[in-house]
């Protein structure tokens, strides 16, 4: 695949991510580790999953401490990432930003 449509594909693919979460207000916060991005969401119940998993990059999603992670695969993660702060004008965060975010949303027996 060429840059140009790589590009294209990936900006595609990160717009139906984000409209599958509850769109950009519902997110607090964005990182990524290997291989998935990871998210402090507003709501999980906004979070549509069955449409999320249609996405062709989309390999899987679960909830873990708090942050709504999204499986997209090595190297892959990195381009979606940068696409996705690019797209929402997101502030990059790194993993313990968004784990310290997630955190405070817990209730005190998930904190145990």
């Amino acid at each position: 695949m060429s840059t140009l449509k790589e590009n294209t594909y990936h900006k595609e693919q990160v717009e139906q991510i984000l409209e599958a979460i509850g769109g950009v207000e519902n997110i607090i916060s964005a990182t990524h580790c290997i291989t998935r991005l990871r998210f402090a969401l507003n709501s999980e119940s906004k979070v549509n999953v069955k449409q999320l998993e249609q996405i062709d990059i989309v390999k899987g999603s679960f909830t873990s401490n708090g942050q709504f992670q999204v499986i997209i695969g090595p190297g892959l993660v990195n381009k979606v990432y940068a696409t996705l702060i690019e797209i929402t004008g997101l502030k990059e965060a790194t993993k313990s930003e968004v784990k310290e975010i997630s955190n405070k949303k817990l209730n005190p027996l998930q904190k145990l």
